[in-house]
């Protein structure tokens, strides 16, 4: 919010956290030249603990790690258990092996077929646009892009051609749907993206292009009208970002949100299931309700990845069916996603069902645990013979 004579009151106690002149809090470059990345930094920003202390020691070398002032804003400075905090500041957790923990659970690798595509739908595919983020998130299924040793998704070095890569697409027409992700495209500054952007929208049998960006809850600032007015110049173009708990819902997080939408983008949501951070009942229905007050449609719940070095965030699937049966009915329809668990073969999803097949029909349950039952004469199992 705003401060007095024109700066930027990143606390309460301004004798603690910096006081940030608006025209630069405004501007998303300098967020991203001021990252947090250091103990040093950190401390202007957070009272940390001796745990948080050591995992940041022990991410050199290992993890990559840095926080925007903006989203370092939104963190509660004393308490280490803050849902913001948890999804920034390296963890002991982090370095701990968990059973069938593997660095590209869901394939990544397996279905690269050039440098940055990865074809695993028949219909569409993903490019891997970069490694860079403004955040990097602690619970990234890709975390491995993220280490300072020799992790990477990219064949090749990243700042090459995009020429193989868009060859390939245009070699596939049955190829209809693009998603820019990474890192995060967004990264990248308008008219790099808009090569990008503009160039697989010359293909003719790609349709849809989206982009996956957490920068609309990790730094708004980023999605500015000049960003939207070029979308808009590519349309359909559709955006999903990331969404893990309501503190991150914002002034400035809706207004980059309202940005998008009124320049055409719809914005849909993929939220993590994150042990100690949504994983209860009235977080995850406070945020779908949240993402719905500022137009923003709930897409997925992902289930956590058994990424190594994420695996400390994973809940039981069990906890999953309960948040859903939390939501299914008890809050408007299109305000619940989707229950999946990212596979090698693909999203499946982990939604437990609402009815049971019986010898006359089927056993059916509502969200309040009420059953009724339907005969196949009303409700056929199987398709009547058309002869």
């Amino acid at each position: 919010m705003p401060g007095t004579h024109g700066e930027h009151d990143a606390t309460a106690d301004p004798g603690f956290r910096p006081r940030i002149p608006a025209a630069e809090w405004d501007d998303w470059r300098w967020h991203m030249r001021k990252r947090v990345n250091t103990t040093e930094k950190a401390r202007r920003w957070l009272r940390l603990t001796p745990d948080e202390e050591k995992a940041i020691a022990d991410s050199a070398g290992r993890y990559r790690w840095s926080i925007t002032p903006y989203y370092a804003s939104l963190m509660d400075p004393d308490d280490p258990a803050c849902p913001i905090r948890l999804q920034a500041v390296p963890a002991p957790g982090e370095f701990e092996r968990f059973p069938g923990s593997d660095v590209d659970p869901v394939g990544d690798t397996y279905y690269r077929k050039t440098n940055r595509v990865v074809h695993k739908y028949r219909d569409r595919v993903i490019l891997l646009v970069t490694e860079a983020c403004p955040v990097y998130c602690r619970h990234c299924t890709r975390k491995f892009h993220t280490t300072d040793v020799s992790g990477t998704y990219f064949r090749d070095d990243e700042g090459g051609s995009f020429d193989e890569d868009l060859r390939y697409i245009a070699e596939h027409p049955e190829i209809r749907d693009v998603l820019l992700t990474g890192g995060d495209p967004l990264s990248y500054q308008d008219g790099k993206l808009e090569e990008i952007v503009s160039g697989l929208r010359a293909i003719p049998s790609v349709e849809i292009i989206r982009i996956g960006s957490r920068f609309p809850v990790l730094l708004p600032q980023r999605i500015t009208d000049g960003l939207c007015e070029m979308l808009a110049r590519h349309h359909p173009v559709w955006l999903n970002t990331h969404f893990n708990h309501p503190k991150e819902i914002t002034e400035e997080s809706a207004a980059a949100v309202d940005r998008l939408l009124r320049h055409g983008v719809p914005v849909g949501n993929q939220t993590v299931l994150l042990r100690g951070i949504n994983d209860d009942v009235a977080t995850m229905r406070t945020l779908m309700t949240e993402l719905l007050r500022i137009r923003v449609r709930p897409y997925y719940l992902y289930h956590c990845d058994n990424v190594t070095g994420v695996a400390h965030f994973m809940t039981s699937v069990e906890k999953g069916w309960e948040i859903m049966e939390g939501l299914q009915g008890h809050i408007t329809g299109f305000g619940v996603p989707q229950y999946v668990l990212t596979t090698r073969i693909g999203k499946v999803p982990l939604a437990r069902p609402y009815f049971t097949r019986t010898p006359d029909g089927l056993s059916l349950r509502n969200h309040r645990g009420e059953e009724m039952a339907v005969d196949t004469a009303a409700y056929p199992i199987t398709e009547r013979d058309a002869r």
